[in-house]
């Protein structure tokens, strides 16, 4: 059975699952509706998609997965999965990539995770969401609604978890919508839903280091 999260809330994923090991991670959204004319312009969460009403400016959204260590700090390029680097070097982590269309229902991307292969040295995996030359553009989360994250079990395809990023996100271009760590041997999952001003994923990633 589903768990339908709040901001701030923590859950266990693998503490009494028999196992579980290999999860998906999806995310999905839809555009804001626009009163202008002309075909409205759907798009997927993470791929490059068209905003809304006719003559919209493309947004381009990308993911991100951030292999962080004990101490929450990015040690490594080779733990920063995203759109140019779509695998971890320990294949724990996959991004399947960029959505186009975002066509049809549920989610718009998936990353596949390992648990049992992420390294000892890795205790979170951060996902972020930023809009890529949001600057140059002028664009931001506001453009979005019915955002969210949710896991499900990859050997059976059932919904864990789901977190609704229900809150206003306008002005805002960077979204850290969740992370999956490590506490005492088990993994567990944070709804995040925290919107930043970082305009480029390397802002992000400064961050971490």
């Amino acid at each position: 059975m589903s768990i339908n999260l709040q901001k701030g809330q923590k859950v266990d994923l693998t503490k009494g699952s028999g196992g579980l090991s290999s999860l998906i991670v999806g995310l999905g959204w839809d555009p804001v509706q626009q009163k202008s004319t002309g075909g409205g312009g759907g798009g997927g969460f993470l791929g490059k998609i068209l905003g809304g009403g006719g003559g919209s400016a493309e947004v381009d959204c990308d993911a991100s997965i951030l292999m962080l260590n004990t101490d929450s700090k990015l040690t490594r390029k080779e733990d920063l999965i995203y759109y140019g680097n779509l695998k971890s070097s320990c294949d724990s982590v996959q991004h399947t990539g960029d959505n186009l269309t975002g066509e049809g229902e549920g989610d718009d991307e998936q990353v596949i995770i390992e648990l049992s292969r992420i390294p000892a040295n890795i205790h979170k995996l951060v996902f972020v969401v930023n809009i890529y030359d949001c600057q140059r553009r002028k664009q931001d989360f506001g453009l979005i609604q019915n955002a969210f994250i949710r896991v499900v079990n990859k050997s059976n395809n059932q919904e864990l978890i789901k977190f609704n990023l229900s809150d206003d996100y306008a002005g805002l271009t960077t979204l850290i919508t969740g992370e999956i760590y490590r506490h005492n041997n088990e993994w567990k999952f944070n709804a995040i839903g925290q919107g930043t001003n970082d305009i480029s994923l390397s802002e992000v990633a400064k961050k971490y280091q």
